[in-house]
């Protein structure tokens, strides 16, 4: 009875749409903490050098293969892992799409084996969400007591040792960010209304994610940014790199949709990226022709979600393999943000640039029609 309780279990966890880290390598993580004999800091699940080998990948000693979370510079997560073995907490920050959230979240993961202690930052959010809140209905009846208290993922990850996330920082009205003063210099959160604080447990830190590209953000006053080691996340450094990231990306989230891996073909994948990169830099990737950025961020996120489009396209409208005008529809919508500008851009783009490259006629041909 019981084994079949458990296949039960098994067959519904493969049913989510996307698990968290620490369910999806939970195989990886065990053999990373069999093998590890480094040094721990208290209430961490592996060594720091075990965390970066978890995010950057390599082969273990027993054989066992660890996939590469983060294309990147070793040193940035070196960086990033060693702040978060100090008091200082952790603030990635960068353009959309550079795999902040990402990284926060396989970091939380690999450290304390839960990455879901997160604070998703926005504009509306109140000091509730950072500190604690209320059962209405025991405090009504029974007045402030500890069992009418509702823990935060803030004060769950100080109560237990572990690490808490905050995303998008920059989203979050001032006053309600400036709730973290306290909680990162004292290691404390003051309950008043029960005359009791919440000290934190060694172990317990806090990775945050922002980026000031965005509409109707909230500068971090120097007071708050004093309490941060700030990483800055770049953009991958060459075409090559952000091919391999954006292949890698599709191929995982398209068996979680059941697509076939056969539908994204390498060869549309460099073309959608080279359109993304020449675009975000304002010029070919030969350095030969300078051109106008649209307003959109085109990031590698973006260039991810506009491959699974398309593959969704291609394997139930199409021929099931991925071509220039599955492409045209996500290309577009990911680049014309701003109706005027970011179409005359576009527009000006498929005449001077992809219009002459012969080996993009398709390309252009299902562009325009797409615009027109």
């Amino acid at each position: 009875m019981k084994k079949k309780t458990k296949e039960k279990a098994k067959a519904k966890e493969s049913d989510f749409l996307r698990p968290h880290a620490e369910e999806a390598y939970a195989e990886e993580l065990k053999a990373l903490a069999k093998i590890d004999d480094r040094q721990r800091p208290e209430n961490w699940n592996l060594s720091p050098w075990a965390v970066v080998t978890y995010l950057l990948g390599g082969t273990l000693e027993d054989g066992t293969k660890i996939e590469t979370k983060y294309f990147g510079s070793r040193r940035l997560i070196e960086v990033a892992v060693a702040t978060l073995v100090t008091d200082r907490a952790l603030l990635l920050i960068g353009i959309p799409g550079t795999a902040k959230t990402w990284v926060s979240e396989h970091l939380a993961a690999a450290i304390s084996g839960d990455s879901t202690l997160l604070v998703q930052g926005t504009a509306g959010m109140t000091e509730e969400a950072m500190r604690y809140g209320w059962n209405y209905a025991r405090l009504l009846s029974e007045g402030p007591s500890p069992e009418a208290l509702v823990a935060s993922p803030m004060m769950t990850a100080m109560q237990n040792g572990k690490i808490a996330r905050v995303e998008e920082m920059t989203r979050i009205p001032a006053d309600v960010q400036d709730t973290l003063i306290t909680l990162l210099s004292e290691k404390l959160l003051p309950v008043p209304e029960l005359n009791m604080e919440i000290q934190a447990r060694r172990g317990f830190n806090l990775i945050a994610t922002a980026n000031d590209r965005d509409k109707g953000v909230n500068e971090l006053s120097s007071a708050l940014r004093r309490r941060f080691n700030t990483v800055v996340m770049p953009l991958p450094s060459s075409l090559q790199e952000e091919v391999k990231i954006v292949q890698t990306r599709v191929e995982k989230i398209g068996k979680s949709l059941a697509l076939p891996a056969e539908l994204a073909p390498v060869k549309e994948i460099q073309r959608l990226v080279t359109i993304f990169r020449e675009l975000r830099s304002g010029r070919t990737e030969d350095g030969r022709t300078k051109l106008k950025s649209p307003s959109s961020t085109l990031s590698t996120a973006e260039a991810i979600s506009v491959i699974n489009s398309g593959q969704a396209l291609a394997a139930h409208f199409g021929d099931g393999k991925l071509n220039a005008e599955d492409l045209a529809a996500g290309i577009t919508g990911a680049i014309v943000k701003d109706p005027v500008q970011d179409k005359t851009i576009w527009q000006e783009y498929l005449e001077t640039i992809v219009k002459e490259r012969k080996e993009w006629k398709d390309l252009y041909r299902a562009c325009k029609e797409m615009i027109e």
